[in-house]
């Protein structure tokens, strides 16, 4: 089992660092990661995401939209190290926007910002001027990644290949879970995204975040679940 952080596992709020699991969604995940191999492929940088989910029983946590831990670069921390003075130069005039360092990747956050359209003009000048970069762009925040930087979709598949996984099934709620998405394994990999999106890739939704917590209860029943004879859980 393999999921995204926010807007998936925990709510998307104003301020990223107070986004926490809800007390509910922290038992059942709990008790998920105690009968599923899990894991938590996230955006924040490994060591936020990690911290947030202290105690919870994961196997692994990715950071950086899967860079952390296992495709580390000193040449993406470098290029980042390149980009900040200029991305912190072009928007130091706008209220409101959260230019957050995670080292290999760069997030801007405008959901305070009152100014929407004109920051969205102005991040597209801005990553113009960067090179050769990949942008995704999510819910009123725009990360800047190195090109050729691993993404979910690659976590996914190290986790499934060193936990020996044959099968997957992974939740996400946007545009950087599209990696995972695209992968497209039918019989081994099993989609969902949080709100329903006609030109997702995902193969199945839930109406919205709060519905996390049925999700994971479904997954519990599931595994607890009689087997027919003759069959074993995979």
């Amino acid at each position: 089992m393999a999921f995204d952080y926010d807007g998936t596992l925990a709510p998307i709020v104003p301020e990223p660092n107070h986004a926490t699991l809800r007390a509910s969604t922290r038992l059942l995940l709990e008790e998920t990661a105690r009968v599923y191999p899990c894991v938590v492929i996230s955006g924040r940088a490994q060591r936020d995401a990690l911290r947030h989910l202290k105690g919870v029983g994961t196997l692994e946590v990715f950071g950086n939209h899967g860079v952390e831990p296992w495709q580390v670069s000193g040449r993406f921390r470098r290029e980042v190290r390149r980009w900040l003075p200029i991305v912190e130069r072009r928007l130091r005039g706008f209220q409101g926007v959260k230019i957050e360092d995670k080292s290999f990747s760069i997030a801007i956050h405008f959901r305070q910002s009152r100014q929407k359209k004109k920051v969205r003009a102005a991040i597209r000048q801005l990553t113009a001027l960067l090179g050769d970069i990949r942008v995704i762009p999510g819910k009123q925040v725009v990360n800047v990644l190195p090109k050729g930087a691993p993404h979910k979709g690659m976590a996914l598949e190290n986790a499934r290949g060193r936990l020996h996984c044959d099968t997957a099934v992974y939740v996400g709620d946007d545009e950087t879970d599209e990696d995972v998405f695209a992968l497209d394994q039918p019989g081994q990999l099993l989609t969902i995204r949080v709100g329903r999106k006609r030109t997702s890739g995902a193969a199945y939704y839930i109406h919205s975040q709060r519905e996390i917590d049925a999700l994971l209860r479904a997954l519990l029943r599931m595994r607890s679940a009689p087997i027919a004879a003759g069959r074993r859980p995979q």
